[in-house]
């Protein structure tokens, strides 16, 4: 079992009652980590560390924070074994999964060093004479960073580097459900030599979590606000933070259409499809939740991808060598089940897989999905993706995509790039991928959603203007005449 505290101020310490709370695998139910549940008299001082920490952070040259962060890069990569057990024992991910997640968030630090240089402003034509006017980029303040448990790495990364690469100070508040892989992230952050209070990373028990955020959220030492997670908490984190006139970044949830149009390569698509549907158990806010079909091609398409899925097989990834591993919990079986039944009920059919008994929960094919069944709007975010058959041409199958309140990722699969693109530019997403699948993710891409998926964009210099503060600044080098 890890024992862990907080981090604040560059030390780790206990909760100021010196409560704590149990994280437990989903699949034993033993416990895995028991770490430090912070108290609202923690996050105001982890807030108030970030802040003392601002003005040194920010007076740091480009090539120093580029320096480090490239240094945390290889220390989190040095630590790939530890992270890699941690995500297996806190979210039932595999060691394929957890693996990838150490490389994409080692990848993401670099990318930020990055970026440190490129952190630019611009001179703008004025009509004063003799006056000098200029736009430049500088950091914001302390950012709060929240972060979900389905990628840890990635995603507690993915808050505070491009922050970080900014010139702020960063405060991450850790997943109840992975409280040991993001308080990893801020040990390696903190080995890389960032100093004490640029990275303070606070755990919660799940019954104060609302206290302990909105008090982070609230604090006047925190400037803005990231937050990556379900549509329902991102609506709280929103109102909360426009309550008190701070900007949030939202990355939240998805319902991403795979469009197969009639003259798609099949086999392609189907690859692509089982991978989007079904990589770490669908529990990716990308992941494939409804597969929008071409009538024609339809029949062929479900042969071709209830023999590929029937090849995956779900395990305790503690024990087990399987392609897929577990829920992350009880409830996210139960929510799963009930969206089967349902369809079941009015008319779907099961090409593979089912309701499941445990944790560990085979993928799952439904065919014949329709708009009365929950299954066809509501977010699934588990190993079930719906098979939707849609007569009619580009015209239909784009309004069948476009029907969700969700717009995060997308996929169109077709033989004419041409008209795939076409299609493309007609989905209302933040993201959408040609002949590729939905779940696909790069440090330097913009990365962002719409409607109820959120807005704000991470990556590359998306995140540069979401990290920083544009001013506009003046130099009147002579004489200036006035009105009065």
């Amino acid at each position: 079992m890890r024992e862990q505290g907080l981090l604040i101020g560059g030390q780790a310490q206990p909760a100021s009652n010196n409560a704590t709370f149990e994280r437990r695998n989903p699949a034993g139910g033993d416990v895995v980590t028991q770490a430090a549940a912070a108290q609202v008299a923690d996050a105001e001082n982890a807030a108030r560390a970030a802040g003392a920490a601002f003005e040194f952070w920010a007076a740091t040259g480009p090539g120093e924070r580029r320096t480090k962060l490239l240094a945390a890069a290889d220390a989190l990569e040095a630590r790939s074994d530890e992270l890699t057990r941690t995500m297996i024992d806190e979210v039932g991910a595999t060691a394929g999964w957890a693996g990838f997640n150490v490389h994409v968030a080692a990848n993401m630090l670099r990318e930020a060093a990055g970026l440190t240089t490129q952190i630019q402003g611009a001179t703008i034509p004025t009509d004063v004479p003799d006056n000098l006017a200029m736009s430049m980029r500088v950091p914001c303040g302390p950012i709060l960073g929240i972060a979900p448990w389905n990628a840890p790495v990635i995603l507690g990364t993915r808050a505070i580097a491009t922050a970080l690469a900014c010139g702020n100070t960063v405060v991450l508040k850790a997943s109840e459900q992975c409280p040991g892989v993001h308080h990893l992230i801020g040990e390696v952050l903190i080995e890389a030599g960032l100093g004490e209070g640029v990275v303070n990373v606070v755990t919660n028990a799940p019954d104060n979590a609302g206290e302990v955020v909105r008090t982070l959220i609230e604090h006047p030492a925190i400037a803005r606000v990231n937050f990556t997670g379900s549509s329902t908490i991102g609506r709280i984190i929103g109102q909360t933070a426009a309550g008190v006139f701070k900007p949030a970044l939202l990355e939240l949830g998805g319902k991403a259409p795979f469009v197969v149009a009639d003259d798609a390569d099949l086999d392609a698509a189907v690859a692509a499809a089982a991978f989007g549907s079904f990589f770490h158990q669908g529990q990716i806010c990308m992941s494939t939740e409804r597969l929008v079909v071409a009538n024609d091609v339809a029949e062929a398409f479900a042969d071709k991808l209830a023999d590929k899925v029937a090849t995956l097989q779900a395990g305790d990834p503690r024990h087990e060598d399987t392609p897929l591993g577990t829920l992350i919990g009880e409830p996210s079986r139960c929510h799963l089940n009930e969206l089967i039944a349902d369809a079941r009920a009015k008319g779907a059919t099961v090409l593979v897989g089912g309701e499941a008994n445990s944790v560990v929960m085979q993928p799952t094919v439904l065919d014949h999905v329709t708009p009365d069944m929950r299954i066809y709007y509501e977010e699934s975010f588990g190993p079930v993706v719906a098979m939707i058959r849609v007569a009619g041409g580009d015209d239909e199958l784009v309004r069948v995509a476009n029907d969700t309140d969700y717009g995060l990722s997308a996929a169109v699969f077709s033989g004419d790039g041409t008209r795939g693109m076409a299609i493309a530019q007609r989905i209302r997403s933040g993201i959408c991928h040609v002949n590729g699948p939905t779940v696909h993710d790069e440090a330097q891409m913009p990365f962002g959603g719409v409607k109820a998926s959120g807005y704000g964009r991470f990556g590359g210099q998306a995140g540069i203007a979401e990290f920083t503060e544009l001013r506009w600044l003046t130099l009147q080098q002579g004489p200036r005449q006035y009105a009065i």
